[in-house]
This record gives C-alpha cells, structure tokens and sequence, in this order.
C-alpha cells in the first residue's frame, strides 16, 4: 500500500464507522499557551476531553500534523541515526467523547489492522496496564490472541495521563513483530530493539487524577488512539526504515542526487541526508501554517531546523544553497492530503532560499567573529567561551551554538552551553513580558473582580454605535497599586468598570480597543482603553474625573465617535488592501497580524520579496476603485461552514466557533471577521500607501491611512515638495535629478577629502622617529588625528607595507573614545597576534578589543590614558614575544 492508501483508508474505515473526518489543526496550537506546537492528534480536542467545551460530535477521525522539537518528546538528536525518530510526523487517530469505550476501541483497531491492513495475527501482539483486567479480556475475546502474546506492563509504558492532574486512564498498544521467522525472544529485548514495534497505542481516559494522586473515575469516559503514519507505512511497505518508504525516499533520493552521491553507500552521509529529508518536512509545514524564521520561540526552531539541515548538506558537500530546490518533492509527496503545501509552495521556497543564503553569509563572518572571541578568551588565559559571549555571536551574528561548538572544538576550547541556555531563556523571558503582563493583568483583574465564582459575559451593542446607552456598573477595581474589588470609585482614582452590556469595542483582531466617557448624574469617568479576556468579559479602564462611580449604578455610554469612525476606515480599508493583494501577487500572501488605530492601518502578510512600485501602485488603485464605487457594506451572521462555501476567506491558523460573523465588500472582499466597519465603501475617502517593508524572513508589511489623515499626509508632502522647489530654485519634476546630481557633487567630496586626511596622515607619521624596534622585530606607534576608522585600516596597512615586517599601532581619539588598530604583518603572525595585542592594549583605556592574528581593533572609554597606552606597546610586544617563545 502506498502511504496516502494507508492514510485514506483508515479516514475511510472509521468515517463508515459514524466517525466525523476532522481537518489537521495547523502545528501551531490555538489558545493553548502550554504548548509550542502540536505534537498529538488529541490536542485539537483537549477541551472536548476536560469537557470544558461540547463537542459538536461524538466521534471523530484525523490525520494530525505533529512535531516534537522540544520538551519530554524532544527527538532532535535522535533524528538521522534511528530509522523511526522524527521531528514531523503525521499520527492517525480515532476518538470518543463519551460514546464507545474500551470493547469498540479494541475491537475497530483489531479489524483495521488485520482486515484492512492485512497483518497476519500470528505477528501481532498486544500490551494491556497490569491493572486493567477488563482490557485483557477484551483482547482475548475480540482478536483470539494467545494469553502469551497479551502481555501485562507496567504503568511507564502502558498509563497515560495529561499532566499532574486532570484526565488519564489506563492504555492499551499493538506491536507487530518485524522477523516473525526468527525465534521469538524476551519481550523487553524485542521491544527495545525493535523487533517488536509499537504501531498502534489506544488511551482508555476513564479517570480524573485529583492533587491527592487519587483516581476518580470520569462520568463519560472517553477514547484517545494515535497511530504514526510513518511506521504503519514501514510495516505495510516491508521495510527496515521509515526512511525507506515512500513517505521519505523520494526526498532523500532528490537530496542525493543534488549532492552527487548515493543513499546506502555510506552510513555518515546516510545520517545527514535522513535529516536533510526530516528537517525539510518539519520546515514546509512550518511555514505553510504560518510560523515566521526569528530568533525566539517556534521561529527560533524552524530557523534552527532548516540551519541543521544545511549544514549537513554542508557535510555533504554543498556550498551554495539547495534545501530550497527540495521543497517542491515535499509537496509532491505530501502536498494531495495538505494543500496548503501547494497554496504556500512559491512563498516556501522564496523563504527557505532566503534562510540559506543569509545563514551562508552570517557564517563566513561569524566564523571570523568567533576566532576573535575565542583569542580573547586565550589571551586572558582563560579556557572556556562564556556563555553570554556565545549568546552574543547567536544574537549578533545569527550563529547557532552548533557552528559555534564546531570551530570551539576545532580550537580545543570549552563551551559554557549552560551560561548560554541562560542567556536565551532571560531573552525568551523578555520576550514574552509585554504579552504575559497584559494576560497578567487581566488575570488579576478576573480574580480582584470575580474571586473563583464564574464571570459575566459581555454583551456588545457597539457595531452600529448608537446614540445612546445605558449600561448598568457590575463590577469594580480600583488600580490605584494592586487590583483590588471595590464597591465604588471616587474622582482622582483610576479602576476598571465590568459593565452588563457595552458599546465600548474591546481591544481584538488587530483593532485598538474604544475610548470615551461614562456619564451619571453628577459625575464623569473618561474610559482610557477597553479590553477582554477569553470568558468574554469587557475591562473599561477608566480614570473618575468628578463624582462617585458605585456598583449597580446605571450609567449612559458615550464612545469617542470620531475615534471610531476613523477605526472603522481603516479595518474596511485593511480588507481592501487584503483583497487587492491576493490579486495583484497571488492566494500566497497571507496575513501574519495587522494594527488597526485611528491614524493608520498595518498590514502583514506572507511573501518571499519586497512589492514592485507598480505591484504597489495596482494594489493601492484597486482599493480606491471599490471606495469610489460606494459599495454597501452587507454584515451577516451565520454558519461557519456556509460562510466558507460562499468564497469568505479565514484567518490561516484562527479557531472559529460554529457560527461566524462575515464583513462583505460585495465583489471584492469576503472576510470572516468581528471588528468594526464602515456602512459603505465610499466612506472611506481615500486610501494612501504610506510604506512597504520587510518585518522578518518571508514577511513583509504595508502601512496606509484613510480619510482625513490621507488627505493630511498629501498635504504636508506637498508642503516640504514646494518648500524643497524653493530652496534649490528647481520646479518638482526635475527635483529628482537635481538631488542625484547634487549627491554625486558630495561623495566626489568625500573621497577628495579621505584622500588629503590619508595623505596628510601618512606624512605625519611616516618620518623619522616615528618607529621603535623590539628584539629586531620594527614598530610603528602613534596617535593620528580623528579619523573615520576605514582610514586607519588603510593607513595602517600602508605603514605595514612600508615596514615589509613588522608592527603597527594607530589611536585616535574621537568624541570621548579611543579607537585603536593593529597590524602584524604575515611573517610575524606565528609569534604575534594582533588580536591579543589589541585586547591589551585596550584593556589600558578602558576598552575591550580583538581580531585576527594579522589585524585588530578595539575601543576605549578613556581618551586621557592614551599616552600612557602608547608607551606601553614596547613592553606589550616583548611580554608577546617571550611568550610566544
């Protein structure tokens, strides 16, 4: 059977069996902050199991994308050398929420496998908890198993539980043995080994785990099975590896192809084009769910996958970039069962290169940077690379701590990977501050404001923003310090306001939360931002300007109008944008975020390259051709999968309810969305491009404005256009060129000028007195006048050369620093180092610096030292060379 059979035919089985075929989720969990990415078939349905969400059905079949980069299933090392460890893989399920247990579990699992799949029984074997006799039975009954080949196992192997507490239960798996016609051996020993694979593993969720360690059984006990595509494949196919099925081999072949060599003829280059084939399926799928390359969190693990797999492509020989010429095969393979593949398969390429070349780039200089770092370690005697170094050439330099432990161990130097693990999670800690201190603190608001009793919803009466209403105060906090429930709020305090309905928007989408007033007889609290948490619950953050706000009171509503008039143009304005992208460069293009404020919009989106003016140019005139047209705006509420089939288009990776509420630009735009809009297009005014740029690897950002600030920002160009016309006495259309020319005029300057200062240098020191001699090696040393720093590279090169063999040292001092270069020519580079010279000599002002053996810099803080500096070097050049004696 061919792998995508495989997979559709366990789809199929269970879907006749009344099972709901349910999507992937993307890899990226939604609204589950414990995880960074989903790594089980069941996390979709996490809520359904803790019975915190209905489910809207009662069985439920998948093919779940999973990857396991990090945590307890961290199997990154093990990836390459073991024929079944993988970063992504594919897990077959099938589920009950309440409805079948144990008996039908069992009993579908054993005819799939040996009436679908075809494995004889006389392979097959089966695990049950050592407690859970009701389970042995079942086997024994449905599959007529041996009692030897139903074997009882301990709670390590055969007891799931989601975490210290919560739901669990005892579990149930199938091996097939691999070499049925060798001699049957010890069970422990075949399945370490892998003569005995686990295919199949069904979770029994019978009990909730209290804090005691206590069991209690669950009301509705519910069914959670997972099957990994790639090792039923490798069984199915008849081979050793999951590596050698279909799922793998064209990959790899490809790969090897590219690298001019053989799979199977050597087993190192074996190991690198295995992750070379793994990596790649992780990176594809990461990015078509929209995961971004970055430096923290799940973009620091795409970015640091795809780097692994180049440099075992570099082990392979490869010199330039080639992951991106594989991307293609992945979608071949992959591509019939998840289109996303091929809907994101341009921009996917685009980025990988990009990666590439940047990492290629970065480790040529970083190569250098690390030498530098690993001299000053040396020349301060020391033996090991700190940590908060390594974190600096990885922060700084895009290193990895991989590339940087290989040119380590080429020095025989130690690494601090523990001081550098620290230095990540502080960076990974200050990351999350801002995201963490506002959940923080509407946490703290919930709990000041609600204690553990279940909070209000809501209601929102805001999208058409009435003229008045009335709202009646539940709740309060005052934030004077620490959040704290209070029965009223007097004038001068600042609190929050919990109110039963609003037309205040809260802070979602993309979109700035309202601001405005809460009126009541004789008193007023102006509402500085309004935000909600995931119960549904709105937060007025106000400050009382007169009176006294008090729980129960009825207070009117009054939303700052023009503030949200402004907002609604933009959020139109940002559908326009979204929907004139899609046809100016393709579906390819994304939203990664967006801001929608009063003065601006912000809109990102995936695409491997910077727009074209023109690109631009189509995509702003298209979206001012439906402003013109002054279409009404249509607003519906209705089912998810009805909005979908009308042509809405969904937020990639955004979990949506059963019914949605849809913003329409009849024609043009058809976006599932919640925020606020205009009534009709003409509304809008006027949309202006205002910027285009890239935000990070793959993602790029348009900035605009509408309305009233569109036509500011016209005016005000046309204000510095006639005000640049007047000052170079040039009409606007020859301004362009008139600034060319005068550009040119000044860098001819430029050179004029470092030519006279370079020639004026090199007099100054190049007379006599000017060099030193220690133990027959020639010096120069001197302090030159302020100097750009290229300048003192050049001249110190030029002293160099008319030296023939030597050294020498140039300072300047500058607006309070001290700038210093050395140089050794290449003769001399066996006894001298210019790297460990400079960090000397630097460490006498107050400074830090290195390089390579034949040239340095380094700076300093403390200009006044620099004499004494100077007359140093004698000493610092003969302590160098009888050191290097």
């Amino acid at each position: 059977m061919k792998s995508q059979d495989i997979r559709q035919s366990f789809i199929d089985f269970f879907t006749q069996r009344h099972h709901q075929a349910v999507d992937s989720a993307p890899l990226v969990p939604h609204g589950d902050p414990t995880l960074l990415f989903t790594n089980a078939g069941m996390v979709q349905f996490k809520n359904y199991f803790l019975a915190s969400e209905e489910p809207p059905f009662r069985r439920a079949v998948s093919s779940q994308k999973c990857l396991r980069v990090s945590g307890k299933h961290n199997d990154l090392e093990n990836v390459g050398p073991s024929p079944r460890h993988h970063t992504f893989f594919e897990m077959l399920g099938n589920f009950s929420f309440g409805d079948y247990f144990k008996e039908d579990a069992i009993r579908f699992a054993w005819q799939l496998v040996t009436e679908v799949w075809g494995l004889p029984k006389e392979h097959l074997y089966a695990t049950v908890f050592e407690e859970d006799d009701e389970a042995m039975e079942l086997w024994l009954k449905i599959s007529d198993l041996p009692q030897e080949r139903v074997l009882r196992c301990g709670a390590k192997d055969n007891f799931w539980a989601m975490g210290d507490t919560g739901p669990c239960g005892p579990c149930s798996e199938i091996f097939v043995d691999r070499h049925p016609e060798l001699p049957p051996v010890a069970w422990d020993e075949g399945s370490d080994n892998g003569r005995y694979l686990e295919i199949w593993n069904l979770v029994f969720m019978q009990f909730e785990r209290q804090e005691d360690g206590s069991l209690v059984p669950l009301p509705n006990p519910s069914i959670d099975t997972g099957a990994g595509l790639e090792r039923v494949t490798a069984v199915l196919q008849g081979v050793e590896s999951n590596y050698d099925t279909d799922l793998f081999q064209p990959l790899i072949q490809a790969a090897a192809k590219l690298a001019g060599t053989e799979y199977g003829r050597q087993a190192e280059s074996d190991v690198s084009l295995r992750v070379i084939a793994d990596h790649l399926r992780s990176v594809a799928f990461l990015l078509a769910d929209g995961v971004i390359p970055g430096p923290e969190g799940r973009g620091y693990v795409l970015r640091r996958l795809l780097r692994r797999a180049l440099r075992h492509g570099m082990g392979l020989g490869f010199e330039e970039p080639f992951l991106h010429r594989l991307v293609p095969v992945v979608d071949e393979i992959l591509g019939g069962h998840f289109q996303q593949l091929g809907q994101t398969r341009e921009a996917t390429v685009a980025t990988v290169r990009e990666e590439e070349e940047k990492y290629l780039a970065t480790r040529a200089m970083g190569a250098r940077r690390v030498q530098e770092a690993i001299d000053r370690v040396r020349a301060a005697g020391g033996e090991v690379l700190p940590g908060v170094e390594i974190f600096r050439l990885y922060d700084t330099y895009g290193l990895e701590i991989e590339a940087v432990r290989e040119i380590a161990e080429e020095e025989k130097l130690d690494l601090d990977e523990a001081g550098f693990s620290k230095e990540m999670e502080l960076r990974r800690q200050s990351s999350r501050a801002t995201t963490e201190e506002l959940q923080k603190r509407l946490a703290s608001l919930r709990q000041a404001l609600h204690g553990d009793g279940d909070p209000e919803a809501t209601t929102f009466l805001g999208y058409d923003l009435p003229d008045r209403l009335e709202g009646e105060v539940l709740r309060l906090a005052s934030l004077n310090g620490t959040a704290e429930a209070v029965d009223r709020l007097v004038a001068g305090k600042q609190g929050v306001v919990v109110l039963g309905q609003t037309s205040f928007y809260a802070e979602s989408g993309g979109q700035m939360g309202d601001v405005g007033r809460l009126l009541w007889d004789g008193g007023m609290a102006r509402v500085q931002d309004t935000q909600k948490d995931n119960t549904g619950t709105f937060f007025h953050f106000v400050d009382v300007v007169e009176g006294e706000l008090a729980v129960g009171q009825q207070v009117d509503l009054e939303v700052d109008g023009a503030r949200r008039r402004a907002i609604e143009r933009n959020h139109t304005a940002t559908h326009l944008l979204h929907a004139a992208l899609h046809q100016v460069v393709g579906d390819g293009a994304r939203q990664a975020g967006s801001l929608v404020a009063p003065e601006r919009l912000r809109f990102d989106f995936t695409h491997p390259k910077p727009l074209a003016d023109d690109e631009l140019r189509r995509i702003e005139d298209l979206a001012n051709a439906w402003v013109r047209r002054a279409v009404p705006t249509e607003i519906r509420v209705q089912g998810y999968q009805e909005a979908l089939d009308a042509g809405a288009m969904a937020l990639f990776g955004e979990k949506y309810g059963d019914e949605v509420r849809t913003v329409d630009v009849p024609g043009f735009s058809l976006e599932l969305c919640g925020g606020c809009h205009v009534r009709n297009s003409g509304e809008i005014g006027l949309v202006l491009i205002t910027g285009e740029r890239g935000v990070a690897s793959g993602v790029r950002r348009l900035e605009a404005v509408t309305g009233e600030v569109a036509l500011q920002w016209v005016r005000q160009r046309q204000t510095w256009l006639d005000e640049t016309e007047q000052q170079l006495s040039v009409p606007g259309e020859r301004l362009a060129a008139e600034a060319g020319a005068l550009k040119g005029k000044v860098k001819d300057l430029e050179k004029e000028l470092s030519r006279l200062r370079q020639k004026l240098l090199a007099g100054e020191t190049g007379g006599g007195g000017q060099e030193i001699e220690v133990e027959g090696i020639k010096a120069v040393v001197r302090e030159v006048p302020a100097a750009p720093t290229n300048e003192l590279r050049n001249l110190a090169d030029t002293l160099r050369n008319r030296l023939g063999s030597g050294v020498v040292v140039l300072a300047t001092r500058q607006e309070g620093k001290v700038t210093l270069v050395v140089t050794v020519s290449k003769d001399l580079t066996q006894r001298l180092s210019a790297g460990r010279m400079a960090g000397t000599l630097a460490a006498m002002v107050g400074g830090r610096g290195g390089g390579r053996p034949d040239f340095a810099q380094a700076g300093g803080k403390e200009p006044e030292k620099l004499p004494e500096m100077l007359r140093s070097v004698p000493d610092v050049l003969a302590q160098a060379l009888a050191g290097s004696g």
